[in-house]
């Protein structure tokens, strides 16, 4: 075992004063050019390594790290990011790491705009956000860079070129991904994407899935299927069955449909009151969605793992301020594809 070397070992090996090590160690007063040489010739004969945790418990600093995103009483998706929190707060609170959560409205962009603009004036350390609004999101990062707050998003991109860090997976992907499960399921007729409950020109997450989809299928340009796209939005069509079953009365041949949010359940759910046959991609194991997979109305989900986004956002947060590692540009997650047969096994 590799013996752990004290100051005073130090010291004693390059003969000179304990004071004069740690001012070498610490980087801070004077040291003589002949004491540097002495103390540096002996750290690097022991592969002397600082310990990053006890100098931040040293320094005896809080650290205020907070995360906002959507009400989890409104949509499910975000219920698991509270575990994420507390494991979170379990493990590195002992550090110094203070982590604070704030919600907000997932249908208002007003609402997201004053919880964060709030926040911002605590002056916290660093901020991970769940942004669904892209033009206030954009607001939001301008202010945290000028009050220099460090900024990290996940579960969506607002911005590949500055230095907003992001956690989560490849949106473009799964959308490829959604739409060579459907092509497998399907051999023709018109696939359907549906967004539901979303603001999608203002939601880049949304648009990255559906043009990721269609990606797909324009590179394979196969005759046989054609896509549309239709909104649904329940504060304005109250009844969603009502929607889908007008729709689907004017297009009579679509045979599967892609649902771009965690809400796969309600295509589902259409799917089997109407006894349409349709084939059903989506994304997430919220649990209506699980009840679904299971009675085989929804084909296949994508795991987007929101607890693990909001963990490692966290993570890589408190790390940057506890013990000065870079936080990655963009941090991307599995995309999990689950089926009636696996989903158990991602199930916390």
């Amino acid at each position: 075992m590799m013996k752990k070397y004290t100051i005073k070992d130090i010291s004693e090996l390059a003969g000179v004063s304990k004071g004069t090590v740690d001012r070498v160690l610490h980087k801070r007063g004077k040291v003589s050019e002949s004491a540097l040489k002495k103390v540096n010739k002996i750290l690097e004969e022991i592969e002397y390594k600082p310990n990053p945790i006890a100098k931040s418990l040293k320094n005896n600093k809080i650290y205020r790290v907070c995360i906002l995103f959507p009400r989890s009483n409104q949509d499910s998706f975000w219920t698991p990011c509270l575990t994420a929190i507390k494991e979170m707060e379990n493990n590195y609170q002992a550090f110094g790491i203070s982590i604070e959560q704030h919600r907000y409205d997932s249908k208002s962009p007003t609402s997201f705009l004053e919880q964060a603009n709030a926040l911002i004036a605590t002056k916290p350390d660093a901020i991970l956000m769940a942004p669904l609004f892209y033009q206030e999101a954009q607001i939001i990062k301008k202010r945290c860079f000028e009050q220099e707050i460090i900024i990290s998003t996940f579960n969506n991109v607002i911005d590949k070129n500055s230095l907003t860090n992001y956690i989560g997976q490849d949106l473009f992907q799964t959308g490829r991904i959604a739409a060579k499960l459907l092509d497998s399921l399907t051999t023709s007729g018109d696939l359907l994407i549906v967004h539901i409950d979303e603001q999608v020109q203002n939601a880049t997450h949304m648009q990255e899935k559906e043009n990721g989809f269609k990606h797909y299928f324009e590179e394979k340009n196969d005759p046989a299927y054609s896509i549309s796209t239709i909104n649904i939005n329940k504060t304005l069509d109250t009844n969603y069955f009502e929607f889908l079953d007008s729709y689907f009365k004017s297009n009579p041949n679509i045979t599967g449909i892609f649902v771009t949010t965690s809400k796969t359940y309600v295509a589902a759910q259409f799917k089997t009151e109407s006894r349409k046959d349709i084939k059903i991609v989506g994304y997430d194991l919220v649990e209506k969605n699980i009840e679904h997979l299971k009675k085989g109305s929804i084909d296949f989900l994508i795991n987007q793992n929101p607890k693990k986004q909001a963990f490692q956002g966290l993570r890589n947060l408190a790390e940057h301020l506890l013990f000065a590692k870079e936080i990655p540009k963009e941090t991307l997650l599995p995309i999990d594809i689950i089926n009636s047969e696996n989903y158990r096994e991602y199930l916390e």
